[in-house]
């Protein structure tokens, strides 16, 4: 690489590390607010917290990068021409594809980066969050119960307590209503939870346990000193097991499937455009710089503006991501509709090079009809002779 190709690199590269730190750091803030109710309602400590948030940051990166290299490329090209070195570059006679080099070293670098993260980085994220936000929600009592009021939990498991002393619960009604024809309901007149072997369990004091007779309107009343409750079983995912949705899946899980799980079963579309949403996603970082470059990558004079240029390329990321979406929802309805996910940054990336060479080529000739023009001699006049 020359030292005119390393100079736009150094440019090109500080802008998208700029670009990368500032969106990631504004996104990740948002979200970080909306987490708070780790901390102030569910009691979460502040490590918890920057867990739950971290988690975040590689699904984060791996959107926000093919647009910060879309920005850090419009910038260096921008400010290449407005210094008026891209117009001494073409003058030079340096070639497009030249110039294009080090943006394609760029773009491929972090084609790269977002690659490994989305087939590799990403699933595992959002399996160990999955596996965080199960463990919170196990021990419902410490993460949601408030004082003096009823809650209810998806899976049918109703809580309240009446008031807190110290680490203890005064006045606790629990019902489980998961099973219908079998509800359960536990009164105790005190209760604590505790922790044991990693497992969270709510023990009752001086209380009853009521259960209901299937097919019947009869119950069973059992009255108790001192009874434990797995909370683990009261988890809102019905189970001990947890079933992880596609994007949770690592992508050799999707590559091949167990077939007979129920959930591939029903959704078999949704892992099929997951997986193939993960094996083309290191092609839109090549499809954006694509763009830019299509469109600033001419030359032109500072009197020429480059705003039209700059709101044509915006407008073209904005349809080719839409293109890629819709491409995916038609994958969750369609086998046939897989190519599709591959073509649209495929076609993006086809046609703005198609446009960068058409433009280097017409640069070509005008340089050489110039040069022809300036290389001919002017035309002989007939000499006059006097009279």
């Amino acid at each position: 690489m020359t030292l005119l190709e390393r100079y736009i690199l150094k440019i090109s590269f500080s802008a998208f590390v700029a670009c990368l730190l500032a969106l990631t750091g504004v996104i990740w803030i948002t979200q970080a607010l909306r987490e708070l109710d780790l901390l102030t309602g569910k009691g979460q400590t502040i490590f918890i917290f920057f867990t739950m948030t971290g988690l975040s940051l590689p699904a984060l990166i791996n959107v926000i990068s093919p647009v910060a290299l879309f920005l850090a490329t419009l910038y260096a090209l921008n400010k290449l021409n407005s210094d008026s070195e891209l117009i001494v570059m073409s003058a030079a006679g340096m070639r497009p594809a030249r110039l294009l080099r080090p943006f394609l070293v760029l773009a491929l670098f972090v084609s790269f980066v977002v690659g490994m993260i989305t087939v590799y980085v990403m699933p595992a994220s959002f399996q160990e969050m999955r596996n965080l936000v199960t463990k919170i929600r196990a021990d419902f009592v410490a993460t949601m119960a408030k004082e003096g009021q009823f809650i209810t939990l998806d899976n049918g498991i109703t809580f309240h307590y009446r008031e807190r002393s110290g680490d203890a619960l005064l006045g606790i009604f629990m019902e489980d209503q998961r099973e219908k024809d079998k509800a359960i309901v536990y009164l105790a007149e005190r209760g604590q939870t505790v922790e044991n072997n990693g497992q969270a369990y709510l023990v009752l004091e001086k209380g009853s346990v009521q259960r209901k007779v299937p097919n019947s309107r009869d119950s069973s009343i059992v009255a108790f000193e001192r009874y434990a409750v797995d909370l683990a079983a009261f988890n809102q995912d019905g189970d001990g097991e947890t079933i992880y949705k596609p994007r949770e899946r690592s992508t050799t899980q999707l590559m091949f499937p167990d077939k007979s799980e129920f959930l591939y079963q029903i959704q078999t579309g949704r892992f099929r455009a997951e997986l193939h949403e993960r094996l083309s996603a290191w092609l839109y970082p090549l499809a954006m710089m694509a763009i830019a470059f299509a469109a600033l990558g001419d030359p032109r004079t500072t009197r020429q503006g480059r705003g039209l240029a700059i709101a044509g390329a915006v407008v073209a990321v904005v349809v080719l991501r839409i293109a890629g979406f819709a491409a995916s929802s038609a994958a969750v309805r369609s086998h046939a509709a897989v190519p599709i996910i591959y073509a649209v940054p495929v076609g993006a990336i086809v046609v703005s090079l198609v446009m960068v060479l058409q433009s280097g080529v017409i640069r070509s000739i005008q340089a050489k009809l110039r040069g022809a023009g300036r290389a001919a001699p002017p035309p002989s006049t007939p000499n006059t002779q006097k009279a």
